[in-house]
């Protein structure tokens, strides 16, 4: 569910690389129809060595709650909130909200934190409270990512996308870094410390290399954000930390034992190339539960020729035994 987010947004930003048509290096006054407040520009040339700033880290981020960055102070400056700001109900580090500026056009305004962050080496435009600052305008000028690099490898950053149709979205999305990242570097709003919970685990670290070397041996993990994780290409295992209801039977979902305290479900894709399997960890908020999500992927698969759900299962196995307690 998020991962098929992700991948939607991540499609709209490759576009974006291949074919720039507006700029976003300085304000389009014909373009702007929220306050003239002052933002701050983007200094310095952004720099190519590695970030060590302790406040911006994968571990240090992962317990940040996201819909501080758009409270009613920070979108004052483009124009009339409308409603709050909303969290994802699929993913830990995200939030989106609406603006109405004051010619009356409307930005939808959506913070990630751990986002991937494309084009980083030839979009950075400078920096922004010591980190990189990335801008990644679309086709039509529409809409426009700009990021605050947190990790250089992988690229991850605070993210926000903007989707301001007859505005600029890149002096919108500056606006809202600026003081984002000024509150990542003082004392940031973070999650109640649940124990146990897998909000601050680091999914990279929850599989066994044992059980990696089964299937890719020798090959470690890189993030894919700050509650997923990923092994190879093709074959491929993925892990993944969410939010969401209650992982139930049916629609292709068959049970599976990962030795777990909780039932977990196992699900084959429909090329028979690839299976998830998920479990409930423990409660979240409302009615939704925290979810452990394990992938493998195979493309070479042939049918009848291999059973990814039980390579999927086994490696799940090796996950549910070392996540964090209650």
């Amino acid at each position: 569910m998020a991962h098929a987010l992700k991948l939607g947004r991540l499609f709209a930003l490759v576009a974006a690389g291949v074919l720039v048509l507006t700029a976003c290096g300085g304000p389009q006054l014909g373009k702007e129809n929220f306050p003239r407040t002052t933002v701050p520009a983007a200094s310095g040339d952004g720099g190519s060595g590695p970030i060590t700033d302790a406040a911006v880290t994968t571990g240090a981020l992962r317990p940040v709650l996201p819909c501080q960055f758009l409270d009613t102070a920070s979108l004052s400056a483009l124009g009339t909130p409308e409603g709050e700001p909303a969290a994802s109900s699929v993913r830990f580090d995200e939030c989106s909200t609406k603006v109405r500026d004051a010619g009356g056009k409307e930005l939808s305004v959506d913070v990630q934190l751990g986002a991937i962050v494309l084009f980083a080496s030839d979009k950075t435009t400078g920096q922004v409270g010591g980190l990189p600052q990335v801008e990644v305008p679309d086709t039509t000028g529409g809409s426009c990512e700009v990021s605050a690099l947190t990790s250089r490898d992988p690229s991850l950053g605070v993210a926000f996308e903007i989707d301001y149709p007859g505005g600029d979205p890149c002096r919108a999305g500056r606006t809202l870094l600026a003081p984002a990242v000024d509150k990542l570097h003082n004392s940031p709003q973070k999650y109640p410390d649940v124990k146990g919970s897998v909000l601050t685990a680091d999914a990279c670290a929850v599989l066994d290399q044992s059980a990696v070397d089964t299937v890719l041996k020798g090959t470690k993990g890189g993030a894919t954000g700050l509650h997923s994780c990923q092994w190879g290409n093709s074959p491929n295992i993925t892990v993944m930390f969410f939010p969401a209801l209650p992982p139930l039977e049916g629609d292709g979902w068959l049970k599976a034992d990962v030795g777990g305290a909780n039932q977990a479900y196992a699900k084959k894709g429909t090329a028979g190339t690839d299976c998830k399997v998920e479990w409930q960890h423990r409660p979240w908020q409302g009615d939704h539960v925290e979810v452990v999500q394990v992938g493998f992927t195979d493309y070479d698969l042939k049918p009848g020729m291999g059973d990814p759900c039980a390579t999927a299962t086994t490696l799940a196995k090796s996950v549910a035994g070392n996540l964090p307690r209650p």
